[in-house]
């Protein structure tokens, strides 16, 4: 078997595209635990059984929560031995949790085999994937980020409709059986086989120029250009910057999962069928494709904080939309607007990460923040669930995310990268 040096240098362009094109297929088979896969099989499950929203939700939560509890471990591993053991087995536990889902039986089963999945999905797909890409990029990092993000978008867009088209024509068994083949078919070879942790291990350097493809696997490059400060854990966490993306976050991601989840639940109780409901998600996935795309060239433009800043206030846009739906247009027209947004925050948030603290201590510090994250995403379906469980439907839940979304707009546009002085001394 070839050394992954002979394996590297025999690629005719910059192989941090190769490592681009490892975590999309990472990206997209960590969908078959994401909450809008998900939210396709809420109805046909809870009618089944008998479930209330709220526990339904409580599995993503509870997912979320064990996420969170080893990413700590899982940002050092990652700093340490890279990024494609870990997405190679994350993927694995999706598609075992894709298939025993299919075998559900009680609820306690389902909280097993979804939280098998989520806690995959929630943590250490965010930091292997993010460091990945940061560690083979500096300059073009939100081009890169975004076609990472472009796979998660695909992912939401075609396992929900393979999702609905086996449950209409068989049942949400097969359809759970369908997303597990899906899952491992696309996600666990390449990052075996393929994924290298840092362009250094191999003679390279990072892509930080524009240098053609041959220059660019050239030996390290001494210039300042392909270089960039990096904060450790410690530094990180000294900074404004850091809390501010933390307070970001805490925001904005309720919003992103207690929308996603209970977005097909609301449309079908507002009229809307199931198939448009599936089709809607898919639309919502689609936008949010084309919105990273287009965010990786606002970020270019305009810099990642006026970027993110921008995201945030689409998906306040959409949220409202949704309390105004009435019939399938405007299904689909808050359905985009939303998912542009989402678009947006799975692109930029990273890079805004990577540039404020540089690339080399980028799992540990995203290993302390995703748990955050992770936790603040689990709250969102909660949320969700026990406010439709009060009120008798998700207005007062939409509202809410509205107003989270908005405090996220203006706290993106604070989150100034830290500047270091010749001492390495923060500022």
């Amino acid at each position: 078997m070839r050394s992954p040096k002979t394996l590297v240098r025999r690629v005719p362009f910059f192989y941090g595209w190769v490592i681009v094109g490892c975590a999309m297929c990472a990206n997209f088979s960590r969908q078959g635990a994401a909450v809008a896969t998900l939210s396709i099989f809420a109805v046909p499950m809870t009618a089944e059984f008998d479930w209330s929203r709220t526990a339904f939700s409580g599995a993503v939560s509870l997912g979320g929560l064990l996420g969170a509890l080893i990413s700590p471990k899982v940002g050092v591993f990652v700093d340490r031995r890279g990024s494609g053991q870990v997405l190679a087995i994350g993927t694995l536990l999706i598609g075992m949790s894709a298939a025993a889902l299919s075998q559900t039986n009680s609820l306690i089963w389902f909280y097993v085999a979804f939280c098998l999945g989520r806690m995959s999905f929630s943590g250490p797909f965010e930091i292997a994937v993010t460091s990945a890409v940061a560690n083979w990029f500096i300059v073009s990092r939100g081009r890169a980020m975004s076609l990472a993000a472009l796979a998660h978008s695909i992912g939401l867009t075609v396992l929900p409709i393979i999702s609905f088209a086996a449950i209409a024509i068989w049942n949400w068994r097969v359809g759970w059986f369908a997303v597990a083949t899906v899952v491992l078919l696309v996600g666990i070879l390449p990052n075996i086989f393929l994924m290298v942790h840092r362009p250094e291990d191999v003679g390279l350097q990072p892509f930080s120029n524009r240098k053609s493809s041959k220059e660019s696997q050239s030996t390290l490059d001494k210039s300042s250009e392909s270089t960039e400060y990096s904060f450790t854990r410690r530094e990180a966490s000294r900074t404004r910057t850091f809390w501010i993306l933390v307070v970001f976050s805490i925001f904005i991601y309720p919003v992103q999962a207690g929308v996603s989840l209970h977005q097909a639940p609301h449309l079908i109780e507002r009229g809307i069928s199931l198939g448009v409901a599936a089709t809607a998600v898919s639309s919502f996935s689609f936008m949010s494709a084309i919105g990273g795309l287009a965010f990786g060239q606002f970020e270019v433009k305009f810099g990642a904080r006026k970027s993110l800043s921008f995201a945030a206030a689409l998906m306040a846009i959409g949220t409202v939309l949704m309390i105004l739906v009435i019939d399938n247009l405007t299904a689909y027209m808050s359905a985009m607007v939303f998912g542009a947004g989402i678009g947006g925050l799975m692109t930029l948030l990273p890079v805004a990460w990577a540039d404020s603290f540089g690339r080399q201590y980028i799992g540990s510090i995203r290993g302390i923040t995703v748990p955050l994250q992770t936790l603040a995403q689990a709250s969102g379906p909660l949320i969700s669930g026990a406010l439709y469980d009060l009120t008798g439907g998700y207005d007062v839940a939409l509202r809410l995310f509205c107003v989270c979304s908005l405090i996220a707009m203006v706290m993106a546009l604070f989150a100034v990268k830290p500047e270091v002085t010749i001492n390495n001394t923060l500022k």
